[in-house]
């Protein structure tokens, strides 16, 4: 990695500002969130868990990497993955769909997408990942892009952290 990659890392580690606005709303809510993560693969919920007292809002959290957890634990159709792929915003929203629907959370995020460096194709390349977020009234699929040239810890963070920041506009109702 280059220097101004572990600087870049560096900053993303330590800004916990999206973690603890999505604390607050969570708490003052009195409101739960569950996690599923593909690509990255727990980062996103260790993120979470680093706000203390997450514990009374975090319920549970899924790491499927595997296209048969993500069936088995999280409700995925087989033809959805066989038709649109495990890195879609199809496959983004059934895991937050089965997630809500089989932890009985007040939300749902997860993350599918492609860290690399490899795995990647010119229609679905490294640095992208899809963010879908839900509640029981609303349901959201982002699609975010970085740079396929950070190295693989990087994009994982940025990935995650983009997640975090999505979810607290969301909680905050401030989503696009």
């Amino acid at each position: 990695m280059l220097l101004s990659h572990y600087i870049k890392l560096i900053q993303l580690i330590f800004n916990k500002k999206y973690e603890e606005k999505s604390a607050a709303v969570l708490i003052k809510q009195n409101a739960v969130i569950s996690v599923a993560e593909s690509c990255t693969g727990g980062l996103l919920s260790s993120l979470l868990t680093d706000v203390s007292g997450s514990s009374s809002y975090i319920k549970a959290n899924f790491v499927t990497y595997a296209n048969e957890a993500k069936m088995k634990y999280l409700g995925v159709k087989e033809d959805t993955l066989k038709n649109f792929g495990a890195v879609s915003a199809q496959t983004a929203s059934e895991m937050t769909e089965g997630l809500l629907k089989e932890t009985a959370s007040d939300y749902a995020i997860a993350t599918t997408g492609i860290a690399g460096p490899a795995g990647g194709t010119k229609d679905k390349p490294v640095g992208l990942v899809y963010i879908s977020i839900v509640s029981k009234k609303e349901s959201k699929v982002y699609k975010y892009n970085v740079n396929p040239k950070y190295p693989r810890l990087l994009i994982k963070y940025m990935f995650a952290k983009h997640a975090i920041k999505l979810l607290a506009e969301f909680l905050e109702g401030k989503t696009k």
